[in-house]
């Protein structure tokens, strides 16, 4: 199967939030017709009524794909819906944190394909990273288009089994917060050391992305990037003693966070 079939037989969208919308935009972007697409949603944007995609209007009687993207609290409500398309054809795809596959097996049929997937905000403007798995009925050719299907926005990864999608979790699909949240740190340090505000945000905001973009780019990894520039004894050893104490720094800080993040997904899994 491929994204020629999905334009043939059609895709449908059960939740277009702001990861289905960032998802639809590439895919529309990409050359999939706006008319092979069906998109189920209580509250369409503006911009969604204007893609010219078939808007609530039911669903064909055999997509080629149908991608989960409601919330987790709307599951149980939306889910049902598609109970007709299960046991066949059709290859389900879900972005929808916290439920397992299990749980769509159950209710959608055991003979059903279903990949699940992590991805991340930072797909809004095509540069997220998301991971998938499939049940014993998603073949090689469904994982390809899956991967296909979420290239659109980002990264992709394979994982060996649903029990990683928890620690995905808690480093990519929670992991922009960190971010966000060392940014706003970040510049809150360098105002506190006599920077206006605005300068030390743009500041904190440049560094944070350059950085990141670097360490994507670069051929060294990030240990030897960070060496790269760290002078003896200069200012940047001054930070890095701090940053890098095993009792209070990075490397236990984050991997509280982590776990915290990853328990927390487990625990959700369960109900």
């Amino acid at each position: 199967m491929t994204m020629e079939d999905v334009a043939a037989r059609g895709l449908v969208l059960l939740g277009c939030g702001k990861m289905g919308s960032a998802m639809l935009a590439g895919w529309l972007e990409g050359g999939l017709p706006a008319t092979s697409v069906w998109v189920l949603d209580p509250n369409p944007s503006d911009w969604l009524a204007k893609t010219g995609v078939h808007l609530n209007e039911g669903v064909p009687d055999d997509p080629a794909i149908a991608l989960i993207a409601v919330k987790p609290q709307m599951m149980g409500d939306a889910l049902p819906s598609m109970q007709a398309l299960g046991n066949a054809q059709t290859l389900f795809v879900s972005v929808a944190a916290g439920t397992p596959i299990a749980k769509f097996e159950e209710v959608l049929g055991t003979q059903t394909p279903i990949v699940r997937a992590m991805p991340n905000t930072p797909a809004a403007i095509g540069r997220g990273i998301s991971a998938i798995v499939g049940n014993s009925h998603a073949t090689q050719a469904h994982m390809a288009l899956a991967d296909a299907l979420l290239s659109a926005v980002g990264q992709v990864v394979h994982l060996e089994n649903e029990g990683q999608i928890d620690a995905v979790t808690g480093v990519s699909g929670s992991g922009p917060a960190y971010v966000f949240h060392l940014i706003e740190t970040l510049a809150a340090a360098g105002a506190a050391q006599g920077l206006p505000v605005e300068m030390a945000m743009q500041l904190a905001k440049a560094t944070v992305a350059g950085a990141g973009a670097l360490a994507e780019a670069a051929d060294e990894g990030p240990s030897q990037l960070r060496v790269n520039v760290t002078s003896p004894n200069g200012t940047t050893q001054a930070a890095l003693e701090v940053l890098m104490d095993p009792k209070g720094g990075f490397p236990v800080l984050l991997a509280r966070a982590v776990k915290a993040a990853t328990d927390r997904s487990k625990e959700l899994a369960r109900g």
